[in-house]
């Protein structure tokens, strides 16, 4: 019922066995795919020898949602789950999660709450950025930034009721395959980041992308772009893609679904 891809790029081998062992666990879970950007011998290695069934594939470094491109067209049931290795989930959450959009069957997307290693939120589910949410959270002080910033990362709504969000992070995004497929799935233009809040809009636009806070994950988050200059530059050029793609100040669509958002919470209703 549910088949799942995983991206690798050099990822430690003890990283990768956490994320699958819980997935394994779960009834619900009908494949698994790794497409391994970095053609890993010791990954190949190590997937070959799981009794768990792992279809490896050895692939160039095409970016993240190209390789998820590819995972789907191999290997897709009616529901399909993106997530990376870094993650950590009980396979209860899993086989729950398919349970509700088979009762569901208006949600394109959905996402538990993501947890630090801490217990502490992640803040998964955003508004859609404007260029200036993303260039004052990255470059500019937190006193400038921090009432405009816990806006942008939803901090003012209440976080333990599901919410239909324009726009949810990557790590971890349960898709109804219809959907996805009838999204076109991720934008290769995008080799790296902006990926999840470009195909997040598409879908919400015909179906509910819904963060359900009545289970959780944990997301081992290095914040990579933060401390590496070239995957810095490699961000940034990408949010350029998107910006030009969707508009930079000037964007129908972002109103729309924000205000929505904010609209639904001041009235109390469930998504």
């Amino acid at each position: 019922m549910l088949s799942v891809s995983i991206v690798t790029y050099h990822t430690p081998i003890d990283t990768l066995a956490t994320c699958i062992e819980g997935l394994a666990k779960a009834k619900s879970v009908s494949s698994i795919t790794v497409v391994d950007n970095s053609r890993c011998v010791d990954t190949e290695t190590w997937c070959s020898r799981q009794e768990t069934d792992i279809a490896y594939v050895p692939n160039e470094n095409v970016g993240y949602g190209a390789a998820h491109n590819l995972a789907v067209k191999m290997r897709s049931d009616k529901y399909h789950l993106v997530i990376n290795p870094d993650v950590n989930v009980e396979p209860n959450v899993i086989d729950e999660m398919v349970e509700y959009m088979e009762r569901h069957d208006d949600v394109g997307i959905a996402q538990p709450k993501v947890l630090n290693p801490d217990n502490t939120p992640q803040y998964s589910c955003r508004m859609l950025p404007t260029p200036f949410d993303l260039i004052g959270r990255r470059f500019l002080p937190d006193r400038l930034t921090k009432r405009r910033n816990d806006r942008y990362l939803l901090k003012h709504l209440d976080l333990d009721r599901p919410q239909n969000v324009p726009y949810m992070q990557g790590s971890f995004m349960m898709f109804r395959t219809e959907a996805f497929n009838r999204s076109g799935g991720f934008d290769e233009r995008f080799f790296l980041y902006p990926e999840d809040i470009d195909i997040t809009r598409r879908i919400h636009r015909d179906y509910k992308t819904l963060y359900l806070p009545m289970w959780s994950i944990i997301h081992h988050h290095a914040q990579a772009s933060y401390h590496n200059l070239r995957l810095t530059l490699v961000h940034m050029a990408n949010m350029i893609k998107y910006f030009n793609k969707w508009g930079w100040f000037f964007d129908k669509e972002r109103r729309k679904f924000n205000n929505a958002l904010m609209h639904e919470n001041k009235s109390g209703r469930k998504p």
